[in-house]
């Protein structure tokens, strides 16, 4: 469930929200799973960071701040809940964080992980 997937020939990418039966095919190939890293060399700029806000959380990527230039950005962010998928948007120059508004006295304990998209590393996730 929320798997992601890609297309080695036009770059798309998709959103499993249920699994079922079937290979996903674009461009006339069968389409690659993005398997989360969380353990490989670079993940002090790709992993995310979460933190609580008076109004819910902020997710910062990697405890060293990731670059965001044209050839090498995040892409987006994602927080998936127990009930919730919080997805953000992000272009090269912007910050790479984004606050998420989350209800209850401890959001965090919601969470069930944070990932993010990396244009070149592909996708990272952590877990609260």
């Amino acid at each position: 469930m929320l798997a992601l997937y890609s297309c080695s020939t036009c770059g798309k990418k998709v959103l499993i929200v249920e699994d079922g039966k079937g290979t996903l095919v674009c461009c006339g190939n069968p389409m690659t799973r993005l398997d989360e890293k969380s353990v490989e060399a670079g993940r002090e700029k790709h992993l995310p960071v979460i933190e609580k806000t008076p109004r819910g959380i902020r997710v910062k990527v990697g405890a060293v701040s990731h670059p965001m230039e044209k050839e090498h950005f995040i892409r987006w962010i994602e927080v998936i809940g127990d009930t919730f998928l919080h997805t953000a948007m992000l272009a090269p120059g912007e910050k790479p964080e984004k606050e998420f508004c989350l209800e209850g006295s401890d959001p965090i304990s919601h969470v069930k992980k944070v990932r993010i998209y990396c244009n070149v590393h592909g996708v990272w996730a952590a877990k609260p």
